[in-house]
């Protein structure tokens, strides 16, 4: 022992044990079933919505209906097409979506939600411009409970003086 060892390399070397270069896991591989469709649930205010998406021609069911019949408001229709905008992927992907819960407007962000997720698991190298937008973020923001003593969760009862 009379020599100095200056590294775990050494080390090993010294003990006749081969090391091996780890290199860290930066690139995520594509999780998809065997139709080649990625799935993701998203969520927004109590709505939930199940989305399957696949290669296609840009198509949307939602329960069972078009885009366009299920959610009627252009807004809500402009929501559901962010996701595809921001990635660069317009009329490529068709989707088909189960959502349960919450009203039009929340289910609108459900749908939005999961697409977002169900884009980057089928390709993972879009999930820089989705999380630079804020979509795989999901929106945490429920109505708050009402509270005993109270009208509503946070207003009181009318005071009166008399």
């Amino acid at each position: 022992m009379a020599e100095q060892i200056n590294s775990l390399e050494e080390l090993g070397q010294a003990a006749g044990v081969e090391t091996v270069a780890v290199e860290p896991e930066t690139s995520r591989d594509p999780v998809r079933d065997e139709l080649g469709r990625s799935y993701a649930t998203g969520k927004r205010k109590d709505a939930t919505a199940r989305v399957w998406i696949k290669p296609g021609s840009g198509k949307v069911t939602v329960n069972g209906k078009e885009m366009a019949a299920y959610f009627a408001r252009p807004v809500l229709q402009m929501i559901l097409r962010q996701p595809f905008s921001v990635a660069g992927v317009e009329d490529q992907f068709d989707v088909m979506a189960t959502v349960k819960g919450g009203g039009l407007s929340g289910q609108a962000g459900a749908v939005k939600h999961g697409i977002s997720k169900a884009l980057q698991l089928y390709d993972p190298s879009l999930r820089g411009a989705l999380k630079a937008a804020g979509f795989l973020t999901r929106d945490s923001r429920v109505v708050e409970r009402k509270k005993y003593g109270k009208r509503k969760a946070r207003r009181s009862f009318q005071f009166s003086k008399r």
